[in-house]
């Protein structure tokens, strides 16, 4: 039997809000894990945590993040590098005096981590490039597998599908009552986003709860084992790039509310460095110990 350094990480965690689960497994030099292996252990934790994130260490100061759904491998997730990288940097006194690091993620390439703990408690990542890739899909089929009214979408902004770490659908509402009461059917919704090739979809509205954020936010993930993400780095930072495009955002620091009305609304902080979208947060540790496989 192996055994592995583990943490199950909350992510995006704010106030009272309780984030977005991740299971982070760090494996020393001497310890390797098969693709199928890594399916498996995620597959574990179905209904525990979103996504497992394995992390080895390839130089100094220099990590390597992959990451697993119950589904499939992820080709990137957020809250899992946020959940990872704050609590790496928290354990590791080495790490806290650095203020970048870098990341390789297995399907993204390299990435940059900001370690903003001693000033915001927070990390911030740099998101994957963004791809612009644009929907031509019909409204009245958005509005079927999302099962919602057509008079819920704004005509105001644009439907499109931007890939900034995962291939985003954003859907622009109009009303937040209406917004936080959408609940798709999961199985439809995943085979609509297997049609189109839609990792995720995204729906957002200018109004918020609280008047200090810039948006709300709610990101639906059928295609890796559940319906509702509830609170995403790749998402928010696509949607990032669709502020930028739309010039509805200028690149100043902000923050987004995330989630539907069974769920305090997590937080994530969304900023601009030399035109990439930052996105990033706190994490709150629930578990740690060795996990045996």
């Amino acid at each position: 039997m192996k055994e592995f350094e583990y943490r199950k990480i909350d992510a995006f965690t704010s106030g009272n809000s309780l984030g977005n689960p991740a299971a982070c497994i760090y494996l020393n030099s001497e310890q390797a894990l098969t693709e199928d292996e890594m399916l498996n252990i995620a597959k574990q934790h179905k209904g525990f945590v979103s996504e497992v994130i394995y992390c080895s260490q390839k130089l100094q100061s220099d990590f390597n993040l992959v990451y697993y759904s119950s589904e499939c491998e992820v080709d990137f997730c957020g809250h899992g590098t946020i959940a990872c990288m704050y609590n790496l940097i928290n354990e590791k006194p080495e790490l806290m005096g650095l203020k970048e690091i870098t990341i390789n993620t297995n399907k993204k390439g390299l990435l940059t981590v900001y370690n903003e703990i001693e000033t915001q408690n927070a990390v911030y990542i740099t998101a994957p490039s963004p791809k612009y890739i644009g929907s031509n899909i019909d409204i009245k089929e958005i509005v079927e597998n999302m099962s919602i009214n057509v008079n819920l979408i704004s005509n105001k902004y644009p439907v499109d599908l931007i890939d900034a770490g995962l291939k985003t659908l954003i859907i622009p509402i109009i009303v937040l009552k209406d917004m936080i009461n959408i609940f798709p059917n999961e199985l439809t919704l995943k085979n609509f986003c297997l049609k189109y090739g839609i990792d995720i979809i995204l729906i957002y509205t200018f109004e918020t709860d609280n008047s200090q954020n810039i948006a709300h936010t709610r990101v639906f993930a059928p295609k890796f084992g559940y319906l509702e993400d509830p609170a995403t780095g790749s998402g928010n930072s696509a949607f990032g790039y669709y502020m930028l495009k739309n010039n509805l955002w200028k690149g100043d620091p902000v923050t987004i509310e995330q989630g539907g009305i069974d769920r305090i609304y997590n937080t994530v902080n969304l900023s601009l460095n030399k035109n990439n979208v930052l996105f990033g947060g706190k994490a709150t540790t629930r578990i740690k110990g060795l996990y045996y496989y």
